[in-house]
């Protein structure tokens, strides 16, 4: 027989059927939600004050915790009617939920504490809306961190620079101001820096943030104070940015780009709190300032991206489930966790380098046409905020000091009057806020509340919020017809992109004004300056 070989007895191989035991099968990482009727959906929706209204737990799987928005009478209609259009599809093929669906997701993520939040500006987002907020409990071992809850791009924010110029000084020269600005700042997609920078500078300048602007002469020492965290996070570590984001961001570094990014020339329009004002080096209506909107460029949008595909490991490692994929996060503790926070924090690092490289190009411009040194034009950064951010905070909840990890997307840290985070020359005033308005706008500076620090772990609004996708902004709007009504209004531009204009239309807005005085009225964060453009720059 075929099994004796060479004298050597061996038993026949026998083949039975093979049983493979089969591990249960993994739960699903998103949850599947079941639609509604818009009515349904608005029976978990509770107005509590004018200006907030509460959504009960149920609105969406899981939620751990309840949410809330912020919103009056004339903002809620945008929201509602984007939940109205959601419950009449019947399936969500393609684009984001509602803000409002959004905002009870993120009421579902793992280690959240009191509130899903959402401010005026809300709208949706990747993930988390923007213009959420939500906290999670440093203790909690399975809390989460999800770059859903930033934004891709890291630490977006909007910096405030005073003057001692009058209207009246600059008006003679508007447009050579206007071109001035936009031959020192690089602006446009694809733009590149004209500071020199190396790698090893920009290694340097994602580990150090502002200090590496001012070891290198482009940044004051009073800038470094007027930012929010002093303009650098510690914890910043260049080794957990990709090559491919640093690759991204070595030609960027002092550039504007484009999207919703600006610098305005602006004039104070009203003073609403004349000591507040007076402490930011503001005494007097029609005062220019300027005011630079930029973040992280390409660099940070590639470390989201890039985190991205670790979290999606680690939640089928750790059995993370969310109601949407794009909530992708992990445990704050784990290794994808603790690196996504080391490279949002080195991106971080970089938006305020490149907000301070364009603060040096802006004060050479104004130097150049008014033949005068920034010092003698009193060029003062009044402050600097974030927009998209993740930051370890303290906070009380339920009468216990706690340490969180607060995300704020497309909203902005607001604390009050005496917090320790702000600077001595705000202590009485609590920390300013500066809310850009949309193209041709006015903008405000706002101030923190103790309200606001106890109802959203000392967040407010970031600026009006989108009423319209980029998409219907360009089908519905004529380029030409908004550059003409800017003009009529005596608004001085210059556009690198005249096509994408559109998108940045007033229209394509919510009402700023009104997202401002619901913050207000809220007491969330209070009213002191309103500023108007007389010069815009975009890419």
């Amino acid at each position: 027989p075929f099994w004796l070989k060479g004298g050597e007895r061996r038993p026949p191989i026998l083949f039975a059927p093979l049983h493979i035991a089969r591990r249960p099968p993994r739960p699903p990482l998103f949850t599947a939600m079941s639609k509604r009727t818009f009515e349904q959906e608005m029976a978990f929706c509770t107005r509590e004050t004018p200006n907030c209204i509460t959504i009960k737990e149920g609105f969406v799987p899981g939620m751990n915790v309840p949410g809330k928005f912020y919103v009056n009478e004339a903002l809620e209609k945008l929201v509602f009617d984007e939940l109205r259009s959601f419950s009449r599809q019947s399936s969500n093929v393609g684009g984001f939920l509602p803000a409002i669906k959004q905002i009870g997701n993120v009421a579902a993520l793992p280690g959240i504490c009191k509130y899903s939040i959402g401010l005026p500006d809300v709208h949706s987002g990747y993930g988390f809306a923007i213009g959420n907020v939500a906290a999670f409990d440093m203790s909690n071992p399975e809390a989460v961190v999800s770059p859903g809850g930033v934004g891709f791009d890291i630490n977006c924010g909007v910096r405030l620079v005073r003057t001692n110029l009058l209207i009246n000084d600059v008006l003679p020269v508007k447009e050579r101001l206007a071109q001035a600005l936009f031959d020192h700042i690089p602006v446009g997609v694809g733009s590149m820096g004209i500071i020199p920078t190396k790698q090893q500078d920009l290694e340097e300048a994602l580990q150090l943030g502002i200090d590496w602007s001012l070891r290198e002469g482009y940044a004051w020492p009073e800038d470094k104070e007027h930012c929010e965290e002093y303009g650098r996070m510690l914890n910043a570590d260049p080794n957990c940015v990709s090559s491919r984001a640093k690759k991204r961001g070595l030609p960027q570094l002092g550039t504007l780009g484009a999207g919703n990014h600006y610098a305005e020339i602006q004039v104070v329009d009203e003073i609403y709190d004349p000591f507040v004002a007076k402490k930011m080096g503001i005494d007097q209506k029609g005062q220019v300032c300027i005011m630079i909107h930029s973040g992280s460029r390409g660099l940070g949008h590639q470390v989201a991206t890039d985190s991205l595909v670790e979290m999606e490991r680690a939640m089928s490692r750790d059995n993370i489930q969310t109601n949407d994929r794009q909530l992708a996060c992990a445990r704050i503790n784990s290794v994808e966790g603790q690196n996504y926070m080391k490279g949002m924090a080195a991106a971080a690092n970089y938006a305020w380098v490149n907000r301070s490289s364009m603060t040096f190009l802006t004060r050479q411009a104004f130097a150049k046409v008014f033949n005068q040194s920034p010092e003698d034009l009193d060029m003062h950064v009044i402050y600097d905020v974030s927009h998209n951010i993740a930051k370890v905070e303290e906070h009380m909840v339920d009468g216990h000091c706690k340490q969180l990890l607060v995300h704020r997307k497309g909203s902005t840290r607001a604390f009050p009057p005496h917090h320790p985070l702000i600077p001595v020359d705000y202590q009485l005033t609590g920390q300013p806020v500066i809310v850009g308005g949309t193209m041709g706008t006015c903008s405000y500076v706002l101030t923190g509340t103790d309200t606001g620090m106890r109802e959203t772990f000392g967040s407010t609004c970031h600026g009006a919020g989108r009423a319209l996708s980029r998409n219907k902004s360009r089908n519905n709007l004529d380029y030409g017809d908004v550059l003409k009504r800017l003009e009529d209004m005596g608004i001085s531009i210059r556009v690198a992109s005249p096509k994408l204009i559109m998108e940045e239309a007033p229209e394509s807005y919510k009402d700023v004004t009104q997202v401002v005085q619901t913050c207000h009225d809220a007491d969330i964060s209070k009213m002191a300056i309103k500023l108007k453009p007389i010069a815009v720059v975009k890419g």
